[in-house]
């Protein structure tokens, strides 16, 4: 049974029980009542009230068995007919409207309307006025007289009986009724407090005690109208914290709860009284600043929020640094609502996340032309794998001392039909973001090395296609099955792929990623280290992981000659490489001089401007049948 039903039902069998208790000892008082009337009218020779007094008390033990029975309402019915018929028939044989008896009417009605049904409760007030009614007339009218004797001592035995029993009935059921209405009362002092803890909760962040989005939006509404009459503005805060989730999971989800909160007293701490705090969920706040003059105003807000949340909290027995990203939008300058105001300040908020964490921006225009450009270009990757806008271009790798064309590069380009060229670094974060990019990996894969096994065929056997991967496809841990699906339905030699890695791949050297790498190695396929000094640049990884040749990004390269650091830096790549038996390539060779430099630096290989950039297939080809190269 639900526990609603259990709870109505155990409610019902409690007030069924206490009735039948009530009946039973009003029953009670009414036949001791009536024993005491009879035995005096008994002593007087009064045998008519006696005899009447009597059989009611026969009666009424009938209605007493009811009870004991639990048929509640037979017994209740019982008692008000025997009570209303012994008095109506005291009424006419003894002093009629003057007769004692008529006191018991009332505390009959009184029972009747708590105890007995609505329809009996109505034929008994009918009975009983069209009794007094027809033996008033009929006493007036002469035509039966009522003879009223002398007060005698019985009279006012038969008086205070009536009046006591009476009296009896009404203080239970009077103490009844304020029992249940007590209860009532608390009960409806339950529903209010759930009523406002609902309003509260439905209100406010059950976690942090601060106002949720709700309640944040309807006060940043009032404030908005106040600053539209005084022609101020109000400064929407959205504030998200950095690396949350790394405490999250390291001191685990308790005292990532106990952080927030203490983030929310600091928050607190720092705006003004009229200001609103909000939690908006996870570990976003948003902050809500009336009356702000600008831009300044709102920056200078924001920077309260940075120096007090830099300062360490205490969480768990740990001392912990946290820092926050966030993003500001004015109304009515960049919006004159809370949801467009959210909007921005979200766009705003992310553009500090992308500048180093541990700062704020206001909004601009070209942040939403950015945020328009990318959901445009995320909505058009999938259709143009389906289409075939992607194409590969090649750009070639060169031996420096001999000038011999030794492999190329495969460059993925997008040929938009509305936008023209989109450029590799604009679309491939966009593809990283929403995992497209697993998609577009194993499609280049699969076209380069198709591609190089038609050129193997042509007779340059000797030639090697370097392809780019993402860290985002080692994530799926497939990749190397990706890899032996494109070298097998191409049927190219795995000595003729090498994969271009990331430094940041390197960054967590997990046993899974060393598994995959080492399976890709003992197949066959060569592996390369790109932009190498520019990021992680951890020597250990070199031989941890065999890799076979490292790429010098063309920002050391490119200023080569004229800049004595550069130089220092590249010589020192060149002779760590040369020292673990590994071969450099040097990228962004655009001029004799750099190549000259390089070949002197004891530089292995190199690609460039000076050669060509990335080419598509046809003019790489004229390119390739240029080479004296013996195959």
């Amino acid at each position: 049974m639900e526990k609603p039903r259990l709870n109505s039902f155990i409610a019902s069998s409690a007030s069924t029980e206490l009735q039948l208790r009530r009946i039973s000892q009003i029953i009670f008082a009414v036949a001791v009542t009536l024993g005491l009337v009879a035995l005096q009218n008994l002593l007087v020779g009064n045998w008519r009230t006696s005899t009447i007094t009597l059989v009611s008390i026969v009666l009424l033990l009938v209605a007493h068995r009811m009870a004991r029975a639990g048929r509640l309402q037979l017994a209740s019915s019982i008692l008000l007919v025997i009570l209303t018929t012994m008095g109506t028939l005291l009424v006419w044989i003894d002093q009629g409207l003057r007769d004692h008896a008529l006191l018991g009417y009332c505390g009959i009605l009184i029972f009747a309307g708590l105890m007995g049904s609505a329809r009996l409760f109505l034929l008994l007030l009918g009975f009983m006025l069209a009794n007094i009614v027809l033996n008033g007339v009929l006493n007036i009218q002469g035509i039966y007289v009522n003879k009223v004797p002398p007060l005698r001592a019985g009279n006012i035995v038969d008086a205070a009986a009536v009046i006591a029993t009476v009296g009896f009935a009404s203080w239970l059921l009077a103490g009844d009724l304020r029992n249940a209405l007590s209860k009532l009362e608390a009960e409806n002092q339950r529903v209010r407090d759930s009523q406002q803890q609902i309003e509260h909760l439905a209100r406010h962040d059950p976690l942090t005690g601060l106002p949720n989005r709700l309640l944040a939006r309807d006060r940043f509404e009032q404030s908005l109208a106040l600053s539209q009459r005084s022609k101020g503005h109000v400064a929407l805060l959205f504030l998200d914290l950095d690396n949350f989730k790394t405490i999250n999971d390291s001191l685990g989800h308790p005292a990532g709860d106990d952080l927030l909160c203490q983030v929310a007293n600091r928050l607190q701490e720092v705006v003004r009284g009229g200001d609103t705090v909000c939690r908006q969920g996870g570990d976003e706040f948003l902050l809500s600043l009336g009356e702000v003059n600008g831009r300044d105003d709102a920056a200078s807000a924001a920077l309260k929020v940075l120096e007090r949340l830099s300062m360490p909290f205490t969480v768990s027995g740990h001392q912990v640094l946290m820092s926050c990203s966030l993003g500001i939008a004015l109304a009515p300058d960049d919006g004159s609502d809370f949801d467009t105001l959210l909007k921005k300040a979200d766009m705003a908020m992310y553009k500090a996340k992308d500048s180093g964490r541990n700062a704020w921006r206001c909004y601009d225009e070209e942040m939403d032309a950015s945020v328009n450009e990318h959901l445009r270009l995320a909505a058009d990757i999938r259709p143009a794998l389906a289409n075939q806008q992607f194409t590969l271009h090649y750009q070639p790798q060169v031996e420096l001392v001999s000038g011999r064309l030794v492999g190329a590069e495969a460059l993925i380009r997008w040929q938009h039909p509305q936008l023209g060229l989109i450029k590799p670094e604009t679309f491939i974060p966009i593809a990283e973001n929403t995992g497209l990019i697993i998609d577009i990996g194993a499609w280049v894969l699969q076209e380069a090395c198709a591609q190089a096994m038609r050129w193997h065929r042509q007779g340059f056997t000797w030639m090697r296609v370097s392809v780019n991967l993402s860290p985002v496809q080692f994530r799926r841990g497939d990749v190397d099955l990706v890899v032996s699906k494109a070298l097998q339905d191409s049927g190219l030699p795995a000595s003729a792929l090498e994969l271009e890695l990331t430094e940041s791949l390197f960054i967590d050297e997990s046993l899974a990623l060393f598994e995959v790498l080492d399976r890709l190695r003992r197949r066959g396929v060569s592996l390369s280290i790109d932009d190498f000094g520019t990021g992680y640049s951890n020597l250990g990884y070199l031989q941890r992981f065999e890799v076979e040749i490292l790429k010098i990004d063309q920002s050391f390269t490119r200023q080569l000659v004229e800049n004595p650091q550069d130089e220092a830096i590249v010589r020192a790549i060149v002779q760590m490489a040369h020292s673990l038996n590994l071969t450099v390539l040097a990228e962004g060779i655009e001029n004799r001089q750099t190549l000259e430099r390089l070949v002197a630096l004891g530089c292995d290989l190199g690609q460039g401007f000076l050669w060509a950039p990335g080419m598509p297939v046809k003019d790489f080809e004229k390119l390739l049948g240029e080479q004296t190269r013996p195959v």
